[in-house]
């Protein structure tokens, strides 16, 4: 067996993050040495919508892709059904905050933007690698929508599983993804005494050079 890598304690590193040029590299760093040390679901972040009264809505969903260099709207990538709660809320204002904490590495990332839907050709390329019995449960599933006993969503599953009992199971048109297009990417790294290290990367539109600042704990 490989030896695991050594956790250092990152409250008593001073951290290169600082000296970052632009965000989605660091990112991309941080989220990997997650998938290292974070025991479970390194890829959660809270996503942040707001419904129609402006009232806020947070809740835990899960990364699913960030687009490469070079992509012409690069950004953080999930999926949901489009007509539960936070689907409705991003297609009626289609805009969001992002905020990913790995404990073990103390470490957040914050992030701010407009979203997107994504193509219906990348949403079918990443339903069709879901467990078939997510696949089914994203038609029996009303997300969101009052349900009147466990019974009840039960049944639903075993009718759409008798559907499709041999074949492909195709994408429910209302389930698909969004992509947020950062404007503003923030990073944190814990310190001793709570005097926090904290980097900003803010542009003003999705082809627009970065500018960098440092922040007060």
């Amino acid at each position: 067996m490989s030896e695991q890598p050594a956790v250092t304690d990152p409250l008593h590193e001073p951290g290169d993050f600082a000296e970052a040029a632009e965000p989605f590299a660091l990112f991309e760093t941080w989220l990997h040495d997650a998938t290292r040390h974070e025991l479970n679901d390194p890829n959660a972040m809270a996503l942040a919508t707001v419904d129609a009264s402006g009232h806020p809505n947070v809740r835990m969903v899960l990364l699913k892709a960030v687009d490469p260099a070079g992509h012409a709207a690069r950004g953080f990538v999930f999926f949901t059904n489009y007509e539960s709660a936070k689907g409705k809320e991003l297609l009626a204002t289609p805009y969001a905050a992002l905020d990913f904490y790995w404990k073990s590495l103390h470490r957040q990332v914050r992030v701010r933007g407009p979203v997107t839907q994504v193509s219906a050709a990348e949403a079918d390329a990443y339903f069709a690698t879901r467990p078939r019995s997510a696949q089914i449960g994203a038609w029996a599933s009303l997300q969101s929508r009052p349900l009147e006993s466990r019974f009840a969503l039960e049944k639903a599953v075993a009718i759409e599983a008798a559907k499709y009992l041999v074949g492909t199971v195709p994408r429910p048109p209302h389930w698909s993804g969004f992509r947020l297009t950062p404007l503003e990417i923030e990073f944190w790294h814990s310190r001793l005494s709570r005097l926090h290290e904290r980097v900003i990367f803010k542009r003003a539109g999705a082809s627009g050079d970065w500018s960098k600042s440092r922040l007060y704990p």
